[in-house]
């Protein structure tokens, strides 16, 4: 059988179309000014912005597994690669694999950068840089936890030229706190999809880090690739993200918030727990 290459772009992702959400009863609807939304849509993602920054002084544990499901939803092929993702001396960033056996997949062929794309280096949902590119709507509230969280549907205002390699953007729903005003899960996919290319929707969880950064947790999706040809494929994917911690010290993360006397700020709420399938 053909294989067929599956570019997993969940996280620079792109279109026009809007990701359709599963009826959520215990979102709350909330009157929200169009100045209120447009001030927390601009404070979280310039968060963003700076967790990525921050992420490139931290090391961290990744696990990443993809499936294959045939009929019964038994396995028929498996794609496995434990790293870490550390840096060399002279501060570039460099994964260190410590278990990766040989894959068993006949359906879909995965790469590294896929699992990177997917999460691994650049795992956040929305670039700021992109931010002109996206409209955000505002759905309501919705606590999860001890989070209070906003709820935004995100979709791009224009589609990007659906070719190999193009632009992607991100399409789908995220959740921010409404008191930091940071993203703590985000669930979406990469759009545009081309003829051989489709990409999952994947929902992640993040965690609160040293108590100001909200860095990727655990990444999961239970979909089915339909493809242009009629075949379709039936994916299981799960990554884990653990183990974060500082491992160069030569960068300094600067942000408005710095100037605020830090002490007078309250601690940062708890991380939500994941609802992680089975």
């Amino acid at each position: 059988m053909k294989r067929t290459a599956i570019v997993f772009l969940l996280l620079a992702a792109a279109s026009l179309s809007t990701f359709t959400q599963a009826p959520a009863s215990n979102i709350r609807k909330v009157n929200l000014s169009q100045a209120e939304i447009d001030r927390i849509v601009k404070k979280f993602t310039a968060n963003e912005g700076l967790f990525r920054q921050a992420l490139d002084i931290y090391a961290f544990t990744r696990n990443a597994t993809i499936q294959t499901l045939g009929m019964g939803g038994q396995i028929t092929g498996t794609y496995r690669r434990d790293s870490l993702l550390t840096f060399t001396a002279d501060g570039n960033r460099v994964e260190k694999i410590e278990y990766a056996p040989v894959p068993t997949l006949t359906e879909i062929e995965v790469t590294p950068s896929d699992i990177d794309n997917l999460g691994g280096i650049d795992p956040f949902a929305i670039e700021p840089a992109k931010l002109s590119q996206y409209n955000f709507s505002f759905v309501g509230k919705e606590k999860i936890d001890d989070l209070d969280l906003f709820v935004f549907d995100v979709s791009p205002k224009v589609m990007p030229e659906a070719k190999k390699n193009g632009p992607k953007l991100f399409t789908g729903r995220v959740w921010v706190d409404d008191r930091d005003l940071m993203i703590v899960k985000s669930k979406g996919k990469a759009v545009p999809e081309i003829k051989n290319e489709r990409f999952p929707v994947v929902e992640t969880w993040r965690e609160n880090v040293d108590g100001k950064y909200w860095f990727p947790s655990y990444s999961s999706s239970d979909d089915e690739l339909v493809f242009d040809d009629g075949h379709s494929v039936k994916l299981k994917f799960r990554v884990k993200y653990t183990d974060y911690r500082q491992a160069r010290t030569d960068v300094k993360i600067i942000s408005e918030d710095d100037v605020v006397d830090e002490t007078s700020k309250p601690a940062p709420k708890a991380t939500p727990t994941p609802k992680k399938p089975e």
